[in-house]
């Protein structure tokens, strides 16, 4: 039997591949509290995102959909409000529901479902990042470029820290708060808080501190860099799209952007251990489920790629950690899972079983069944399904991954099918084989089953003519800005009038002195 009302803490980083994490086989990354989490706690081997790219992979993480069902094709796609988030059921059946940190909403409604926000986003909310398949040779100004890679290294201070360490910072408050208000007896709900951080994402720049626990002799090189030649179509768009070849990088250049990269997921494991430790000075740690993840990955000059908007390993494996040993015991889970999955566990988690009927169709399905059960004894499901809708695509492309094979296809490019257990590089395309013509010819069937291609990128293209249209048009004039604006009330903080000195120092202590 499931324990209910359980406390849940969701903490996120951005673009964190696990091929950089110890607790996923690298021998070089310092992340003791990751790694705690990953000891005690069920580890899934081969989690994947939704699709590889910030929004649109979030929006399918909150609501358990695909993004080509909600409409969340790209960085500036708007998430409809009507679409239900975990946020959403989670607070129907009582719990407290807040975040804290970077989610990428675009659009009016910046709360989805979560009953309190505590920080702005990163991000913009509104529409200029939309992409335009219709001029595809003309590159978006505001898109990544090289420049994350060339200017690596050490720094004191960047927007991503000044954020992070907000998000860090009104996280610990919150869970103080949280312990304080049911010590007095105000709110006893359990929570689902949700702490987001921007780090690792480019660009590569850390402070001294993180940059000086690696070594240069210590940072590897890509594996393989492929030429621009050697790239299938899909790798050469996105070369364009982010200059990879205009502006190459040196090897010093690669070995910097790299240390910076892993100095960024110490400085991440850090953070997260500061949550974790007020977690734990508020009482709260035993009776919190704690749910480890990014929202993409990484490619890190693999192949000649960086950062992600690709279905190879490096762009769509996430970490995933779900740590609650007194339900679960730690174990490793060899199937593919997706995001896709959360929504349906995190409802299962807080109500102890499956609703009868659910109010809105999922695309995922329960990861209980791999909490439950012990590396390779369990019933729980092998499948990850994702789809790649934005800035260097020219039409839709969907992935496929079940057992040991990964099928990537788009109308405007060969097939492309890896045996992933046997060739985890992905360096041979079995598509081209003819002993695998067979198993390609039957999940291009299930694509066309699950996909209406022609239709969806028809769709694609028209959303993204609104959008252009609707941003140049708000622009003009006095403009109305979607920001999430982070309300702070002055006067109920810290020494006023209004409230007694001893009461309001007694109301704040923690833990309350008892005489």
């Amino acid at each position: 039997m499931l324990e209910t009302k359980q406390n849940i803490l969701i903490l996120m980083a951005d673009q964190m591949t696990p091929f950089a994490l110890a607790a996923y086989g690298h021998r070089l990354t310092k992340t003791p509290n990751l790694d705690r989490l990953a000891k005690q706690g069920v580890v899934f081997d081969s989690a994947y995102c939704a699709s590889p790219l910030c929004a649109p992979s979030r929006f399918s993480f909150l609501s358990g959909k695909l993004p080509s069902a909600i409409g969340a094709y790209d960085n500036a796609a708007e998430f409809p409000s009507q679409t239900l988030t975990f946020a959403h059921y989670l607070r129907a059946v009582g719990y407290r529901t807040i975040l804290s940190g970077k989610m990428h909403f675009c659009g009016a409604d910046q709360l989805h479902g979560f009953e309190e926000r505590l920080t702005t986003d990163i991000y913009p909310a509104d529409f200029g990042w939309t992409p335009n398949w219709d001029d595809f040779e003309t590159r978006p100004t505001w898109y990544h470029n090289m420049s994350s890679v060339i200017d690596a290294g050490p720094c004191v201070r960047t927007n991503q820290l000044d954020f992070d360490d907000e998000v860090t910072f009104t996280t610990r408050q919150k869970l103080f708060d949280i312990a304080r208000e049911r010590h007095a007896g105000k709110d006893e709900r359990p929570f689902c808080l949700v702490a987001s951080l921007t780090y690792p994402h480019d660009p590569y720049a850390i402070p001294q501190k993180y940059w000086d626990l690696y070594a240069d002799e210590d940072i590897a090189l890509p594996t393989h860099r492929d030429s621009l030649d050697e790239a299938d179509p899909h790798s050469k768009r996105l070369r364009h799209v982010c200059e990879t070849d205009r502006t190459p990088p040196t090897e010093q250049q690669i070995r910097d952007a790299r240390r910076a990269y892993y100095g960024a997921i110490s400085y991440v494991d850090d953070q997260f251990g500061a949550i974790l430790e007020a977690l734990e000075q508020a009482g709260l740690a035993e009776n919190t489920i704690i749910v480890v993840t990014s929202d993409h990955g990484e490619m890190l000059g693999e192949r000649g790629l960086w950062y992600k908007m690709t279905f190879f390993e490096g762009g769509c494996r996430v970490p995933l950690i779900v740590h609650s040993p007194q339900q679960f015991d730690g174990h490793r889970v060899r199937e593919s899972v997706s995001h896709l999955d959360l929504l349906p566990t995190l409802v299962e988690l807080a109500r102890g079983e499956q609703p009868a009927r659910w109010p809105d169709s999922l695309d995922g399905q329960s990861l209980v069944p791999h909490l439950r059960g012990t590396q390779g004894t369990h019933d729980g499901h092998d499948e990850a399904i994702g789809e790649y809708l934005a800035e260097g695509a020219i039409a839709p492309i969907v992935m496929l991954r079940r057992g040991r094979f990964k099928f990537i296809h788009t109308p405007a490019d060969p097939d492309q099918l890896y045996d992933v257990a046997a060739d985890p590089l992905e360096r041979e395309n079995l598509a081209t084989h003819a002993a695998y013509a067979t198993q390609v010819a039957a999940l291009r069937e299930e694509v066309a089953r699950r996909w209406d291609l022609a239709a969806l990128h028809n769709e694609v293209l028209r959303s993204q003519r609104r959008r252009r249209f609707h941003f140049e048009a708000t622009t003009q004039g006095t403009v109305a800005s979607w920001d999430w604006q982070p309300h702070v009330d002055a006067s109920q903080r810290y020494m006023r009038n209004h409230i007694d000195l001893d009461t309001l120092e007694a109301m704040a202590r923690f833990p309350a002195v008892t005489r």
